[in-house]
């Protein structure tokens, strides 16, 4: 297939591409770089084994993915299906601007809905996450649970998925995956990919690596006081390459079974604590990690982890990475890059 990827230069998205490449499908990545960097294409380059085509726009810029989308059918190549990752995703930041957030993540959707309806382009999969499930969830979590959210950022991703539900009702052919992403860790197993935040890390994992590697003096843990099984948050870390094969899946799936929307955790269904991956990732890199307990942030929860057997059993997909698995891989790319990529 012929595969546009929004986002595609971001930490999931580049990924992914590489994951589509190796599995013989063309891709056209589009990003604006406002969350990544230029030097991420010359790297999948040279894990790809030659440049991927690429475009530097906004996507929710109608006019500019509309002209691509018609070039590529002038040119013979028309773009068969799209993966979009495409979005702010920072939970804090989008307290801080719900604006910006509602502006671009919904905007950046009704484009590409929008898109793939006047081109007859038929499959999305779509980046969703779990934060769709709200604060009060039991766990394990499952697809079918009501969505809500704590906050703009989890609000952005209940909104697209209703619009893209109302989009298959109204647009007969038109075939979506939702993925609900648990927390997306590790790198690529080579350290010339992975995660770099533009600015403080907002995750934990990152900020773990960035400890290690001295770029940051100390972590601080957010609550001890939880009902977990020692104190502090519980989340189900999934490996960044396990997460891209879960879209080649659904991407599959979309193809072979003709449904015209269908929802996925992709998730380990696995727990670990914050002191746990701690713990995991001094192991991995042979440093100890200095931290300090401070109170709790608001809208987190104690526990948050999938139920994955719907993936399971519907695409044959699951992840196969431990949590020691992702801790070396980040390890790696952290040590490589400690300054994250080029500018």
């Amino acid at each position: 297939m012929h595969v546009l990827v929004t986002g595609g230069a971001g930490y999931i998205g580049s990924h992914t591409v590489l994951q589509l490449v190796a599995a013989g499908h063309q891709v056209l990545i589009v990003d604006d770089f406002s969350n990544s960097r230029r030097s991420v294409l010359d790297r999948l380059a040279e894990l790809a084994g030659g440049p991927i085509p690429n475009r530097a726009f906004d996507v929710a810029d109608a006019e500019q993915l509309d002209a691509l989308l018609t070039e590529q059918e002038r040119e013979g190549v028309p773009v068969d299906a799209v993966i979009h990752f495409a979005a702010f995703k920072a939970v804090g930041d989008s307290v801080a601007h719900p604006l910006a957030y509602y502006r671009n993540n919904l905007g950046a959707t009704l484009a590409v809905a929008e898109a793939m309806v006047r081109h007859g382009i038929p499959d999305l999969v779509f980046s969703s996450s779990a934060t769709v499930y709200g604060a009060d969830a039991p766990v394990p979590m499952t697809e079918d649970l009501p969505v809500s959210a704590t906050n703009p950022y989890g609000w952005t991703k209940v909104m697209n998925e209703q619009i893209l539900r109302d989009a298959v009702i109204a647009h007969p052919g038109l075939r979506v995956a939702l993925l609900r992403y648990f927390n997306p860790v590790g790198a690529h197993p080579s350290g010339r990919i992975g995660e770099d935040p533009a600015d403080v890390p907002n995750n934990l994992m990152p900020y773990l690596a960035q400890v290690a590697v001295g770029r940051r003096e100390k972590l601080s843990v957010f609550g001890d006081d939880y009902n977990t099984v020692d104190g502090t948050g519980v989340r189900d870390y999934i490996h960044v390459e396990d997460l891209a094969a879960g879209h080649l899946s659904a991407l599959d799936h979309l193809r072979a079974q003709d449904e015209p929307l269908s929802v996925w955790n992709l998730g380990t269904g696995r727990g670990t604590s914050v002191l746990e991956l701690v713990a995991a990732f001094e192991q991995a890199s042979g440093r100890p990690i200095p931290y300090e307990i401070v109170g709790r942030r608001p809208g987190d929860i104690a526990s948050s982890y999938a139920d994955p057997s719907r993936a399971e059993a519907e695409l044959g997909w699951r992840a196969t990475r431990t949590v020691e698995d992702m801790c070396a891989d980040t390890w790696r790319w952290q040590q490589s890059n400690p300054e994250g990529y080029p500018a």
